[in-house]
């Protein structure tokens, strides 16, 4: 079964535009029950009806925020474009892997390729789970 968030893209921090990822953080038009905090691949759709494979991290940001608020962050993969205030759904797919806090932006940056790749592999596979 697959977790879908549908919501607004709504102004973040623009840190993932600065590390290479840039995101588009989604604000829930209503409640939502999201799985655990984690990085995710999945699917973004936008308003024009287009599908673009993504990254998608829940969670908090521990690298940068003792305790901040929880988000869910994509990162479309071979997309580059303004997404602010559109209305978008955000099916997200199978766990990459848990949350982690990392020392430096430099070992968030080497973790956000390898996710990046493990994305690409399973949507490679689509078929086979999910995507």
């Amino acid at each position: 079964m697959t977790d879908v968030v549908v919501g607004v893209v709504v102004s973040g921090d623009r840190r993932g535009r600065t590390l290479g990822f840039p995101t588009a953080n989604v604000e829930s038009e209503g409640p939502v029950e999201l799985p655990d905090d984690g990085v995710y691949a999945g699917r973004f759709r936008r308003a024009d009806g287009s599908v673009h494979t993504a990254a998608i991290s829940i969670g908090r940001r521990p690298t940068y925020y003792e305790a901040g608020i929880r988000l869910v962050e994509a990162h479309l993969l071979d997309f580059d474009g303004d997404l602010y205030g559109e209305r978008v759904q955000v099916e997200v797919g199978p766990r990459v892997r848990g949350q982690l806090r990392f020392s430096s932006s430099e070992e968030l940056i080497a973790q956000i390729e390898r996710d990046v790749a493990a994305v690409r592999s399973l949507a490679a596979g689509e078929d086979a789970v999910g995507l």
